[in-house]
């Protein structure tokens, strides 16, 4: 049994360590259960539920959370909606986020995908330059191509 200052109190019976607990006005709570004597502590409970809470809450506010933002493109999306676009992604790596490009092709024009859209998804990759790192190379799924960008 270790006491609620850290010092061992010895090895003693259950209901001798429950009424030293009770006389000093804290709980009994088992630490290790497997050892051989099991392992009892003296502490005051609901203080220990607070400060476990306090410090789940601190590495709550710490950790950051990254979003996967996703922008969507057609294969004959004009230069300047392009541009466009491509200012949002600058945008989210900025803020942390990664990025899924999804290239939508839509009936006959998957005939294009690996012409036309080989060519705007590099042309993207290009326009970001040095700000981004490419986590997924272009890929198709589907009836769609897919590209995952994150911040540098």
């Amino acid at each position: 049994m270790i006491g609620d200052d850290g010092t061992q109190l010895g090895v003693m019976s259950a209901s001798r360590a429950l009424a030293v607990a009770e006389e000093q006005g804290f709980d009994l709570v088992e630490i290790a259960a497997q050892a051989d004597p099991p392992v009892c502590r003296l502490i005051n409970y609901d203080k220990f539920r607070y400060e476990k809470r306090k410090k789940e809450q601190e590495a709550k506010k710490k950790r950051t959370v990254i979003e996967v933002k996703e922008i969507k493109f057609r294969p004959k999306t004009e230069e300047h909606d392009l541009n466009f676009k491509i200012k949002n992604i600058k945008k989210f790596l900025a803020q942390k986020n990664k990025v899924k490009v999804t290239l939508r092709f839509r009936g006959r024009e998957i005939v294009y995908a690996q012409t036309i859209g080989v060519d705007v998804l590099r042309r993207i990759r290009e326009a970001l330059g040095e700000e981004c790192v490419i986590l997924q190379e272009p890929l198709m799924e589907g009836r769609q191509m897919v590209m995952m960008v994150g911040p540098k």
